[in-house]
């Protein structure tokens, strides 16, 4: 069966487990608590040796990390993927954007509030700006349509949503985003997250 190593406070994590829950993939969950360093442990690195979560061990034990790459592997041959090269390579072109520009401001904000204990006027400017200028961008593109590739659920949605949802963990407000918190509660409810 399937192992999946993940933080359940990692929406990167979380996607995963998003992921193939919504496909109905057979899985085994194995919490690795970062905050207690599980994700260091000699056993842990053998499989991983960048040490983070999450992480996939297949049934032949191959592995494969990056909270991206691994939706896309699970999904493949699903409708997360749209079939049309360029609405898929607009569904790539999202996951890029989100691990170097939403993710770092985003989900750092939220870790050091809620997990290091930092205020918000403790965070570093340009991680609050950056993170506000991610979640207006995202909420620009969903103006006009209900998900970010089209009319329908895909990959960018999972992946964007992981963060996106908690962002007021991180001392952003997301009333301001209309599009972005309309947006959320489709995602959520396609996913049977709350």
């Amino acid at each position: 069966m399937l192992r999946i190593y993940g933080d359940s406070i990692s929406g990167n994590c979380l996607k995963v487990k998003w992921t193939a829950d919504h496909l109905g993939i057979a899985y085994q969950w194995i919490e690795t608590d970062i905050l207690k360093g599980e994700s260091r442990t000699p056993d842990y690195l053998a499989m991983n040796p960048a040490g983070q979560v999450p992480l996939i061990v297949l049934e032949d034990r191959r592995t494969l990390a990056q909270s991206n790459a691994i939706i896309v592997y699970l999904a493949e041959g699903s409708g997360l993927i749209p079939a049309d090269a360029f609405v898929r390579a607009k569904m790539l072109e999202w996951l890029f954007w989100e691990q170097y520009s939403h993710e770092p401001y985003v989900a750092v904000a939220r870790f050091q509030m809620r997990y290091l204990g930092k205020t918000a006027s403790e965070l570093e400017p340009r991680i609050v700006q950056r993170g506000k200028a991610a979640l207006a961008l995202l909420d620009r593109a969903l103006a006009d349509r209900p998900f970010l590739v089209g009319e329908w659920l895909s990959l960018a949605d999972i992946a964007l949503v992981a963060y996106s949802r908690v962002a007021h963990e991180g001392g952003f407000d997301l009333a301001v985003y209309s599009h972005l918190a309309n947006w959320i509660a489709r995602v959520e409810g396609a996913l049977a997250i709350s």
